[in-house]
């Protein structure tokens, strides 16, 4: 298995934490402690992200590189445990030892990059889940968020065996960066 396993500790909160989640629409209980800050609106848009963007910074996504070492913005403890490139995109820092998705180049030609997010999706989570409110690019960008889950989800369920993590381990990645579980 190439999976990059993060340490004991972080599975066991998530999988403690998961348990209660519906894996099918990706709904928590409403008194989930590590749930995002959403309000009513964003509730009723259905965006209940399975991981924290602290989570799937420990776990290892976008290579290490999305931020591109300009983290100062964010709060520090995401980052206490992250696996973080100092130099460019590194496929070994990704939980499942894959690159997966596209680069930000092709983002920008497909419009998936908003001006108030030159970074992309995460970008808009990490803002989200700090607070920040925009209706548009909120709509826009948990739309985006619900389509890519349960065709992903849905191709793992339908390929692999539960928790076979070596089955389709780019799709995994890809749903670990979206702030879904992956390890299914």
């Amino acid at each position: 298995m190439l999976l990059n396993r993060p340490d004991v500790p972080i599975l066991q909160r998530m999988r403690v934490r998961l348990t209660e989640v519906d894996m099918t629409t990706g709904a928590r209980p409403v008194n989930d402690e590590t749930a995002t800050k959403t309000d009513d609106k964003h509730d009723d848009l259905g965006f209940q992200p399975q991981l924290t963007p602290m989570e799937m910074l420990e776990l290892g996504v976008f290579g290490g590189w999305y931020f591109e070492g300009d983290i100062a913005e964010y709060p520090a403890e995401w980052f206490e445990n992250a696996k973080l490139s100092t130099n460019g995109f590194d496929m070994t820092l990704n939980c499942f030892n894959i690159a997966s998705g596209l680069n930000r180049t092709e983002w920008q030609a497909k419009g998936w990059i908003t001006p108030e997010d030159p970074l992309g999706w995460f970008q808009w989570y990490c803002r989200h889940v700090m607070g920040r409110r925009l209706p548009d690019v909120d709509r826009f960008q948990i739309r985006r968020w619900k389509a890519f889950g349960p065709r992903h989800i849905g191709g793992i369920r339908a390929n692999c065996e539960p928790m076979d993590l070596d089955c389709r381990r780019r799709q995994r990645q890809a749903l670990l960066q979206w702030a879904y579980d992956p390890f299914i």
